[in-house]
């Protein structure tokens, strides 16, 4: 009896060590990562909230096959306590499968949501860029849900173009002109289908009374709380970072251009411990990666400075083959930032792999470089 005892509790020891030795303690990017199901974490395009001891990552669920390039779930959400581990908790923001005329009806273009916690309303506030079903790229809406959990279940409140009849901190008098009629309701979004300098349509002006167009994004969320929503805007050519109302429900209408003509997208921002703000984003290329951007900042309105690839090495011409996603603040590590960035796979979107590298600091830029294997300790 005291043997088939002992074999028991030797047995179990060995179960939970297994258990434990099983348990991620590094970051492989480029690698198949799975959940605690053991099913590859579903969560493209994605954004981290760090709320009450827990990160959640949000991001598009994707499915097998073309189709799912398009929304066919929703925004997947996980959650972790050490950023290495991820448990599956469920669709945080649910397609709607009834009402095909709905913004976020099946088959809409729901892409890099992100979810920041309002502190005075106690609500979880998610944005995200959104395309109306069967319409192409032509929308360029923000779509905007809440919820009173991180997990959710969210509620699609709205969609909204912003700041409309709004003018930027920075806007020039040529905006305020009459547009000419020549001036298309849109174009293709890229440098193709463009003049030279796009100020010459004045496309600020053209949506200035339904809107500015708003496609990929990202949320930044301030030490006194203020938030602020970052977008490619003006057929992609230029950016605007956009002050959000005090419910994050909405824009205050203090917004401002930057980069003009520079076709920034896949925009992330983070800031330092010395009140220095950082940006990363990529050129307009489609599903194909290319070199990343990078530029600084004392204030969030500018003016920016532009500094250059951050990425160093092989692969630094395509960001390692990845896109950037999010910027994550690494939490009990000062100055401690990871890139997030997404290996997008169009022609099977489900198999797109994440690329997780630590931030540099190299006198007054920021750095990447490819690391196999890595953890928390390079910090």
């Amino acid at each position: 009896m005291k043997r088939i005892i002992y074999l028991s509790l030797i047995a179990l020891l060995f179960a939970c060590t297994s258990e434990q030795e099983g348990k991620l303690k590094s970051f492989t990017p480029g690698q198949t990562w799975q959940d605690n199901n053991g099913v590859h974490i579903n969560a493209h395009g994605g954004g981290i909230l760090f709320h009450d001891n827990l990160y959640y990552w949000y991001g598009e669920h994707k499915i097998v096959g073309g189709a799912g390039n398009k929304a066919q779930v929703g925004v997947h959400v996980y959650s972790s306590k050490d950023l290495y581990n991820w448990k599956d908790e469920g669709i945080a923001l649910a397609v709607d499968t009834v009402d095909m005329k709905s913004d976020i009806a099946k088959g809409a273009i729901i892409e890099r949501p992100k979810v920041i916690y309002n502190k005075k309303t106690k609500k979880f506030v998610m944005w995200f860029h959104l395309e109306l079903k069967d319409k192409g790229y032509d929308a360029a809406r923000s779509g905007i849900a809440v919820a009173d959990a991180a997990t959710g279940p969210f509620t699609y409140v709205k969609s909204i173009r912003p700041n409309q009849k709004d003018w930027p901190i920075n806007v020039q008098d040529f905006h305020k002109l009459p547009v000419a009629d020549t001036v298309k309701e849109s174009y293709c979004g890229g440098k193709d289908c463009l003049p030279s300098h796009v100020d010459s349509l004045n496309l600020l002006g053209r949506d200035y009374a339904v809107g500015q167009m708003a496609r990929d994004m990202n949320l930044f969320v301030d030490d006194n709380g203020k938030a602020y929503h970052l977008y490619s805007s003006e057929e992609n050519s230029t950016l605007h970072i956009a002050e959000l109302s005090d419910d994050y429900l909405s824009h205050s209408g203090k917004f401002v251009r930057v980069f003009p003509n520079r076709y920034m997208e896949a925009p992330t921002i983070f800031k330092t411990s010395k009140g220095k703000y950082y940006f990363i984003g990529s050129d307009c290329t489609g599903w194909a990666p290319n070199a990343a951007r990078s530029a600084s900042a004392d204030n969030i309105f500018g003016p920016w400075t532009e500094l250059g690839n951050p990425c160093i090495g092989e692969e630094a011409v395509t960001t390692f083959k990845s896109q950037s996603t999010y910027i994550l603040p690494v939490q009990g590590k000062k100055d401690a930032f990871i890139y997030m960035g997404d290996r997008w796979t169009p022609e099977n979107p489900i198999d797109g792999q994440y690329i997780w590298l630590p931030i540099q600091f190299k006198e007054d830029k920021i750095a990447l470089e490819w690391k196999e294997n890595w953890d928390l300790t390079v910090f």
